[in-house]
């Protein structure tokens, strides 16, 4: 009994150490699989370095979302640059208080038909109560004596012209005397007008087509006074309209000069420039505007040295500030009765007179 008691013990602990040693099998068995997991477990590194890849394209994906507000911060700052220009015209307009005229200087080039016809006239306006006894700075009594004064003004001032033809009158009164004058005594008296040999023929060319062609008379249409020797349109409408009373413009030098400044037109040919400015006026108003823009031009309206600072009208000329500026330098600029002088006529009108105009000296006086 006890033997089998030992053998089963023995068997037994055989059985316990079989057990053991499967045990132990099972348990090395086992151990590969707690392995597999360790040999998952770089897969699990990868997919977390692959996680760490893509988060660095979200920080770049970041700073593209920073940028965009970069760029309004820019525009931001930028922005001010608007505010700049807007101030610089308000320094322009803080000068033009001394400038009158650079308010109307601003926007001529670019003022409509109807601005243009609008401005143009109210200088008229305002020259006509500048000069209300504006008027033909020549010296005549009838429309012969007239058509060949202003033959004799070319290159001369009305005022020489005006201390000549007394002399050339008296001898030669009408046309048929001048017609059959001697030309060397003619060009004696006409010497100090300058030019003397051109203009002698042209008097005597027209005294004798008067004769031969019109009776003796002067004609009063325009194509009949151009065909005479030394007469073009201007003189043509100077004659028309302060003889006849026929309306025209008078494109003399002065008058060519400030309708430029004055923007009235850009052309330079004198019948381009009747034409332009005739337009922007009724026909009536013709001859008077010659003389405003004349005497302005010989009074005021210099060509080298306009007497800008005591224009009447500078607050609507474009060209305001070519001349003086300063009111009291402007003032020795002025010329004839605007300075207290004398005008151009030997025998000016009652209401030149009367209006503080002074009679020119006669020729050769001190």
């Amino acid at each position: 009994m006890g033997e089998q008691i030992s053998d089963g013990g023995r068997k037994t602990a055989k059985a316990a150490k079989t057990a053991a040693a499967g045990g132990s099998a099972s348990a090395k068995k086992a151990a590969p699989a707690r392995k597999t997991p360790a040999r998952k477990a770089p897969a699990k590194k990868a997919t977390a370095k692959k996680a760490t890849a893509k988060k660095p394209a979200a920080k770049k994906a970041a700073p593209a979302r920073k940028a965009a507000p970069a760029k309004s911060s820019a525009a931001l700052k930028k922005a001010p640059a608007p505010r700049k220009q807007v101030v610089a015209p308000k320094k322009a307009t803080a000068s033009v208080p001394a400038a009158p005229a650079k308010t109307v200087a601003a926007h001529p080039q670019g003022e409509s038909r109807t601005a243009l016809v609008r401005r143009a006239r109210r200088i008229n306006r305002e020259l006509a109560e500048v000069y209300p006894y504006a008027h033909p700075e020549l010296d005549f009594e009838n429309p012969f004596q007239l058509v060949v004064a202003t033959v004799l003004s070319a290159q001369t001032t009305d005022l020489r012209v005006n201390q000549t033809t007394p002399a050339l009158f008296a001898k030669y009164p009408t046309p048929e005397d001048l017609a059959a004058a001697d030309p060397e005594e003619v060009e004696e008296i006409l010497r100090p007008t300058g030019f003397f040999r051109a203009k002698t023929k042209s008097v005597i060319g027209l005294s004798k087509a008067l004769v031969e062609q019109f009776g003796g008379e002067v004609p009063a249409r325009l194509e009949d006074l151009v065909k005479l020797p030394g007469v073009g349109r201007k003189t043509a409408f100077v004659v028309l309209g302060n003889a006849f009373g026929r309306p025209g413009i008078t494109v003399d030098t002065h008058f060519q000069r400030l309708v430029r400044r004055w923007k009235w037109t850009d052309e330079t040919d004198p019948d381009k420039i009747e034409a332009a400015v005739g337009a922007l006026f009724p026909k009536s108003d013709w001859t008077d505007l010659s003389h405003h823009v004349i005497w302005h031009g010989r009074r005021i309206c210099h060509a080298r040295k306009p007497a800008c600072g005591a224009c009447p009208i500078a607050p609507l000329c474009p060209a305001y500030g070519e001349g003086e500026t300063d009111p009291e330098k402007a003032k020795k600029l002025l010329k004839y009765e605007k300075a207290g002088q004398p005008g151009q006529r030997l025998k000016p009108p009652q209401a030149y007179l009367d209006a503080g105009g002074k009679a020119a000296p006669p020729l050769g006086a001190g």
